[in-house]
C-alpha cells in the first residue's frame, strides 16, 4: 500500500457528524490537530475512548458494521423504514446505519442482558456491566441480529473477529 501525503494538506473530512462538529467549532480541515481532537471528542461522548470512570467505555468500540445493501434491497427496506438514514455506497449499493437499525428494532441505549448490554451513549457498543461472559455477549449479539433481520429483512454483522 502506498500513501501520498501533501505537506500542509487538509484532512479528508468525510463523516457528516465530524463536518458538523468542525463547523460548530469553526475549525478548518487544514488544522489537523484540531480535526484529531474533534474526532476524539466525538468518540469520547459516545463512550468510545477509554475512561476508567465511565463504565460505558468497557467495550470493544463499535460492535456492528453498517450493512451495505443492493439498490433493490434498499427499495424494499425504504418501504418499511422510509426515514432511516442511508448513504450511497460503491456500485450503486446503499449503506444503512447499524445503530439506527438496532435502536429501531427495540434495543435502545442502555439495554441490559444479564451482565452485558449496550452502552448508554451509543447502541453500537456492547459493554461489560461487570462479570459478563463471552456467552452473554454472543446471546446479545444473536438477539440483536435476529430482531433486526425480522423487523427490517437486513443482516448486520459484527466488526470484531471472534477467537
Amino acid at each position: 500500500m502506498t500513501f501520498r501525503l501533501t505537506p500542509g494538506g487538509e484532512a479528508a473530512v468525510r463523516y457528516p457528524e465530524l463536518r458538523k462538529y468542525l463547523e460548530e467549532e469553526r475549525t478548518q480541515p487544514s488544522d489537523l490537530k484540531r480535526v484529531r481532537d474533534a474526532v476524539i471528542a466525538i468518540r469520547k461522548r459516545k463512550g468510545m475512548v477509554l475512561d476508567p470512570a465511565d463504565p460505558d467505555t468497557r467495550s470493544d468500540g463499535s460492535f456492528f458494521m453498517n450493512p451495505v445493501v443492493s439498490a433493490a434491497e434498499y427499495e424494499s427496506f425504504a418501504k418499511v423504514a422510509p426515514h432511516a438514514p442511508h448513504y450511497p455506497a460503491t456500485g450503486g449499493s446503499v449503506k444503512l446505519s447499524a445503530a439506527w437499525l438496532i435502536e429501531h428494532a427495540g434495543f435502545g441505549k442502555g439495554f441490559i442482558h444479564g451482565n452485558v448490554g449496550l452502552s448508554s451513549k451509543h447502541t453500537l457498543a456492547i459493554v461489560n456491566r461487570g462479570n459478563g461472559s463471552a456467552a452473554e455477549v454472543l446471546e446479545l449479539v444473536r438477539m440483536i441480529q435476529n430482531r433486526v433481520r425480522s423487523e427490517f429483512a437486513v443482516d448486520i454483522h459484527p466488526e470484531p473477529t471472534f477467537v
